[in-house]
């Protein structure tokens, strides 16, 4: 029988060694001593009557049970949470941080989202940071995000909800100048031959550009490869061109000398949106994001025409 003296504040502690690895700063993370942290996971162990860390001269881990506690360590942290923000609600408003992840591609869209939750919760500061898709769904499951921007359609996450908001399409931006100048399209298969500036492997973006290339029956063999897509525009003015999406394009239009062309046979088409975790009773700030968007609501906001971008 787990005894009634658990404490939130050793859930705390045990959850910011989880995240520092490391007892020394998961102490200064928490604002206590080193050994005062370690003495309350100590009697945390001893309340809940098994062994959660692996302890040699410094952290090594955690125990087979002190990583099935950690689940349910992040749930009750996140249910308190949500506890204190519906007390906010109930006094006025929200207050506290929105924790947002967002893959690369979606980052300039990503205003739409903060300034309209900013103006309904003037008192809540937004967190927002550019993500893989699958540290979003890993965020998601530790209860280290509220919420992410990503793919809907491609590699869909699990043990998430998905809220739609808008599409897009691949574009091939290009030497205005160069062989391409008069074309106002270009097929996969011909941009396969080109010495190509392609996001990394590791994000999802060139998982799915790489899949439109096989559906073409062509491989690419990419110049370079970079996690940003500023350097991917950058390296087209090299002469290396790259593939990216209009939403990066609207915010950042193309400097003199390039122009975007849309990608064909086949035309890859994917939408983007938030995703929260599934199950249980979701935090007022969760609720609160969900319930400003109606499905696919800025899907003709953030699109342009993607014919030539001068």
């Amino acid at each position: 029988m787990i005894a009634r003296t658990v404490l939130l504040r050793q859930l705390e502690y045990l959850k910011a060694l989880d995240q520092e690895r490391h007892f020394g700063r998961a102490a200064r993370v928490c604002h206590v001593s080193q050994p005062a942290l370690s003495a309350a996971v100590q009697r945390l162990e001893e309340e809940l009557g098994v062994p959660l860390v692996r302890r040699g001269r410094r952290f090594e881990g955690f125990t087979p049970e002190g990583e099935r506690v950690l689940i349910w360590v992040r749930r009750a942290l996140a249910d308190a949470d949500g506890l204190a923000q519906e007390v906010q609600r109930l006094r006025g408003g929200l207050e506290g941080t929105l924790r947002l992840g967002a893959i690369p591609t979606s980052l300039p869209a990503s205003t739409h989202v903060t300034q309209r939750f900013r103006a309904r919760h003037p008192r809540v500061t937004i967190r927002l940071q550019s993500m893989t898709s699958r540290q979003i769904a890993l965020g998601l499951t530790n209860g280290e995000l509220d919420a992410g921007l990503t793919y809907l359609d491609n590699e869909p996450l699990p043990g998430v909800d998905a809220l739609p908001l808008w599409r897009e399409q691949l574009l091939l931006v290009v030497d205005a100048e160069g062989p391409f100048h008069d074309a106002d399209e270009i097929t996969w298969r011909t941009a396969a031959t080109l010495p190509l500036c392609l996001l990394t492997p590791d994000m999802q973006h060139r998982r799915i550009v790489d899949a439109a290339f096989a559906e073409s029956g062509a491989r690419p063999n990419p110049a370079v490869e970079t996690n940003s897509v500023s350097t991917l525009v950058a390296h087209a003015r090299s002469g290396l061109p790259g593939v990216t999406a209009p939403t990066w394009l609207a915010a950042n239009p193309l400097p003199p000398g390039l122009r975007a062309l849309p990608l064909v046979d086949p035309e890859v088409r994917f939408t983007i949106g938030l995703v929260t975790a599934s199950g249980g009773q979701r935090a007022p700030i969760v609720a609160e994001l969900l319930g400003l968007f109606s499905p696919l609501e800025l899907d003709q906001r953030i699109r342009r025409p993607i014919s030539a971008v001068p």
